[in-house]
């Protein structure tokens, strides 16, 4: 089979591998269609170490070809959607259903303290406990499944209730997905910062209340808050940088939570008073990967059309074409762009 391997800090290198054979308890996916993902740009550009050769993606969907002898709820033919997070069930997160936060976390192709082979891969071994059935639905559509339910468990780390305010800042594709799971919650007035005129607009054609372009404003809080008809409970930060955390924070309401969802650097750092936590009770609030539980749940979405994916959905690029679209990716050029590994 091929596969797309990072070799090195900038170096993929599509390779011919040995296809994949399952253990007992493991199905072997022909890979249909993988997102590209931030994560796997922080990888390819050695933001995110990861030790090397190893093959990135892990927002994927496809068919199984392959089935272990304990394996019976799946069967060769039978079209998945793939959560990379691989929880050991023995450990006391897993026991509470904390599955994202394993001491032994380890996720097929994406970020953990055991990265397994991805799905940047004509196939891959995935645990059968890891697939979920999507019917019909398209293998790209599917694909969404993983970053979508990172955006419910962000969701889920808030309490947000119908009615409650939310401002999310940067309207990406997790931006975007956020923008729609916070809809499906109730939450209204949502407001979305954006620098980018294209992808302010989709974020109004999603069903963002207000956008904001910070770029066009002298003070893009004073801007989110006259949008918003005030301080929101909510304060969503979908970039992963220390002054859009900060925004984030100073639009958020007493008594709100302000969601740290992007993807800060791992020594970035930010100035928080204990006075104004105290006495404000505003809190701050991480979210971190996807439970089990969350990843149902997004299947469950997409499955009913609760979820736009369509205007997402940039280009389809092949193994070969990886570099480029790193390339564009930092360029900030397109949305999401899924990986077709096969030509069948």
């Amino acid at each position: 089979m091929r596969a797309a391997a990072l070799t090195d800090v900038g170096s993929i290198d599509v390779q011919e591998r040995e296809r994949p054979t399952p253990a007992d308890d493991e199905v072997v996916v022909r890979i249909g269609a993988c997102g590209v993902c931030m994560t796997d740009y922080h990888m390819y550009h050695g933001t995110f170490d990861v030790e090397t050769p190893m093959v990135p993606g892990h927002e994927s969907a496809g068919t199984v070809v392959d089935v272990g002898s304990a394996v019976e709820r799946y069967d060769s033919g039978d079209r998945v959607a793939i959560n990379p997070t691989v929880p050991c069930n023995a450990c006391s997160y897993c026991k509470h259903g904390e599955t994202h936060l394993c001491e032994n976390n380890t996720s097929i192709g994406g970020a953990a303290d055991t990265v397994l082979d991805g799905a940047f891969a004509e196939y891959v071994r995935v645990p059968h406990t890891n697939v979920e059935d999507i019917g019909t639905m398209s293998f790209t559509q599917a694909s969404l499944a993983e970053p979508l339910a990172c955006g419910l468990h962000g969701v889920s780390k808030v309490d947000c209730a119908p009615g409650d305010g939310v401002a999310i800042i940067g309207a990406g594709p997790i931006g975007l997905l956020l923008l729609q799971a916070f809809r499906n919650v109730g939450a209204a007035p949502i407001v979305v910062s954006e620098l980018d005129d294209d992808r302010r607009a989709l974020a109004a054609d999603l069903g963002a209340d207000a956008t904001v372009d910070p770029d066009a404003v002298s003070d893009p809080v004073s801007a989110i808050k006259r949008a918003a008809n005030g301080p929101v409970d909510v304060g969503v930060e979908a970039i992963g940088l220390v002054p859009t955390i900060e925004q984030a924070n100073a639009v958020t309401a007493k008594g709100g939570s302000t969601l740290i969802f992007g993807v800060p650097k791992e020594d970035a750092r930010i100035d928080v008073s204990p006075f104004d936590v105290f006495f404000d009770e505003v809190g701050y609030r991480g979210s971190y990967s996807l439970t089990t539980e969350d990843f149902e749940r997004a299947v469950t979405l997409l499955e009913h059309d609760r979820i736009a994916t369509d205007p997402l959905i940039t280009d389809h690029v092949g193994l070969d074409d990886l570099p480029e679209t790193f390339e564009r990716m930092e360029n900030t050029e397109g949305l999401k762009h899924v990986v077709v590994p096969s030509s069948e």
